[in-house]
């Protein structure tokens, strides 16, 4: 079996036609006449790393550990894939898995190929940079105080250094992944992970997908919004959706060319294609830009799946109402490559309901380390979050002391002690480190809007007005607290959101 596994960062479900978006995406329509897709897939554990892990390990992770690599006692899909003689090959423009909180996922597969330049990536070098020509250039908003040689600030090096489409790292991506399949496309037993950075902020893209969106604003270059609350003006709001919507549609434009390449070389016949994203992206509903400070609404965890697999291709263009879960990708692509699924995975291989719809789960758990634990039934959603968000129980369970971009400060091993009790560890003895208070040390700012509510999604898509149905929260709750004990949540993720700490 030959598996392309193709994941893109911050995809919004809506911004596709096939899901019901208004963004020109041509080639995500034609892809969902030949894959299943399932309408009603959530995110696990958020946001970028929490998120990978998940995939990785076919379980939660934010109920024990903030951003962070994989642990010794993981284990992962792609490093079982390839003991199991199934070689897997990583090509990526994500920047994060190079950085201290993400440095132990690509050297899981076979091989790995890696494109520069995303984001604050640290790229390019320049050691006095043009602050003035960039306050002309960009929108005051995406400009930090100079004496700081800020991520934004090396994002803005960065973009220098493209000087056409050919520059793009996106476009590296496909490339590399066409060489790869030129090279291998006639062999067996193999997995490609496609992985792009893309449409992740800044939005930036060629000029030809930006074109395609007009917008009245005219002021500098406006494309990388901060997580905060909305302060921009209608024209600046236009002109920031503008920009991811042109990404969107770039990262179409080169799906669509791996799908011709599929057609060319008949590989539809033997080979599965997986499309996904790991969380989606506010644009302005509720107020807010981005991710990870605001409740996780709609916009940012129910996200878009689309799943080919040549032995279900008469089934190409159904759709699927199961409620499903990132974690359930892991299980999924070793049931693909006839490889065990490993007792510690809590997901649910997907192949099933290519075949035929059925139900997987009663209800679905996610969120991100320190804010609110969230779960969904497909009708109804539940945010719940302690009621003190200042002063509550965290603690870090990890043998990879790394944040995000730092190793874990001295100050944090106070009090540290040793916790062998999970299951999932494997008989691994880790650290049980007390977590920095809000906001989250190695989770960004502050979380705002931290309320516990309920949402109606039949009545109320849009998340506009929260409900009071004390017997769906009831219900709601059990089901969480259920799902938290599968996954062998800590006494304290309970005693943080004041439930009941159940017997394990």
């Amino acid at each position: 079996m030959r598996t392309i596994y193709l994941l893109f960062d911050s995809l919004n479900r809506l911004a596709l036609e096939s899901y019901g978006g208004s963004l020109l995406t041509p080639n995500f329509s034609k892809f969902a006449e030949k894959a299943v897709s399932f309408d009603t897939h959530y995110v696990g554990s958020l946001p970028c790393m929490p998120a990978r892990r998940d995939m990785h390990t076919g379980r939660l992770n934010f109920l024990h550990r903030s951003w962070g690599p994989l642990e010794p006692f993981d284990v992962s899909y792609p490093e079982i894939l390839k003991a199991d003689g199934t070689y897997t090959h990583l090509i990526t423009d994500h920047y994060h898995y190079w950085e201290d909180g993400g440095l132990t996922y690509h050297n899981r597969y076979s091989s790995w190929e890696f494109l520069r330049g995303q984001e604050w990536d640290p790229w390019r070098a320049i050691v006095e940079p043009p602050i003035g020509k960039f306050k002309k250039k960009y929108h005051a908003l995406q400009i930090d105080k100079p004496s700081a040689h800020s991520g934004r600030l090396q994002g803005m090096i960065n973009q220098e250094f493209v000087k056409s489409e050919k520059d793009f790292s996106m476009v590296g991506c496909f490339d590399r992944t066409f060489a790869f399949l030129e090279q291998n496309r006639h062999s067996d037993n193999w997995l490609v992970h496609l992985e792009c950075f893309d449409p992740h902020e800044p939005f930036f893209a060629p000029e030809r997908f930006r074109a395609l969106y007009p917008t009245p604003y005219e002021g500098p270059i406006l494309n990388w919004p901060r997580y905060q609350r909305v302060q921009e003006n209608a024209d600046e709001v236009a002109e920031i959706r503008a920009n991811y919507a042109a990404l969107v549609s770039m990262a179409d434009a080169y799906f669509g060319k791996l799908l011709d390449y599929f057609d060319d070389h008949d590989m539809w016949k033997d080979t599965a294609l997986i499309v996904t994203t790991d969380h989606g992206f506010m644009l302005a509903e509720h107020e807010w830009w981005a991710k990870s400070r605001m409740p996780f609404f709609s916009e940012i965890s129910h996200i878009p799946l689309l799943v080919y697999h040549p032995e279900f291709a008469s089934h190409g263009g159904q759709r699927r109402q199961a409620l499903t879960q990132a974690v359930d990708i892991m299980p999924t692509l070793l049931e693909i490559h006839g490889s065990a699924i490993p007792d510690s995975v809590e997901g649910f291989s997907l192949l099933p309901l290519l075949e035929a719809e059925q139900k997987l789960r009663p209800a679905a758990v996610y969120g991100r380390f320190g804010a609110a634990t969230n779960v969904t039934d497909g009708r109804y959603t539940y945010f719940r979050y302690p009621e003190d968000m200042d002063n509550q129980e965290l603690w870090e369970y990890t043998l990879m002391p790394t944040h995000q971009r730092a190793m874990f400060a001295k100050e944090e091993f106070a009090g540290a002690s040793v916790e062998k009790s999970f299951a999932f560890l494997r008989g691994f003895p880790v650290l049980k480190l007390p977590a920095g208070k809000a906001p989250v040390k190695g989770q960004g700012a502050q979380i705002g809007d931290a309320n516990t509510v309920l949402y109606d999604l039949q009545t109320d898509p849009k998340q506009m007005n929260p409900i009071d149905n004390p017997h769906v929260e009831a219900r709601l709750i059990d089901e969480m607290v259920r799902i938290m004990a599968r996954n062998e949540a800590p006494p304290e993720a309970y005693r943080r959101l004041a439930l009941e700490v159940p017997e394990r």
